[in-house]
């Protein structure tokens, strides 16, 4: 499978060869605040199978956490991924940017204690207080 992206303006562009696994929607404070959004749709991918094509020097990192890195595009602010020292053989992709079709399925709701107010959750997903079980 591969799967292309980009960020808003098209300078920052990406390239997944394998699956995306554990999708899920965060709707914890950090990802609302970080997408500008109810939640932020997450999906695990290796970092061999995830290639910038093309924006690197547009390619911004932002950590609040040492070892924890979030990257954007520096020109159009869009959110891309996300790292972590912990599991350095895997980035956290932001679905937001995938320009096709995406064959996985969101898992679950996860962090629903600190859902926006007037998020509802109607989706059919299992919903856990933190992580999905098994992370």
């Amino acid at each position: 499978m591969s799967c292309l992206g980009s960020c808003y303006c098209g300078q920052v562009t990406v390239k997944i060869s394998g699956d995306i696994n554990s999708i899920i929607h965060c709707h914890c404070s950090k990802c609302r605040k970080a997408s500008g959004t109810a939640y932020a749709t997450n999906g695990v991918v290796k970092v061999d199978e995830f290639e910038i094509t093309s924006g690197v020097e547009h390619i911004g990192k932002f950590g609040k956490v040492v070892g924890k890195y979030r990257y954007f595009c520096k020109i159009c602010a869009s959110p891309i991924y996300s790292s972590n020292v912990d599991d350095a053989a895997h980035i956290r992709i932001r679905l937001g940017i995938l320009d096709g079709e995406v064959n996985e399925r969101p898992m679950a709701h996860t962090f629903v204690d600190s859902k926006a107010s007037w998020e509802d959750l109607d989706a059919g997903l299992p919903r856990y207080e933190r992580y999905e079980p098994g992370r």
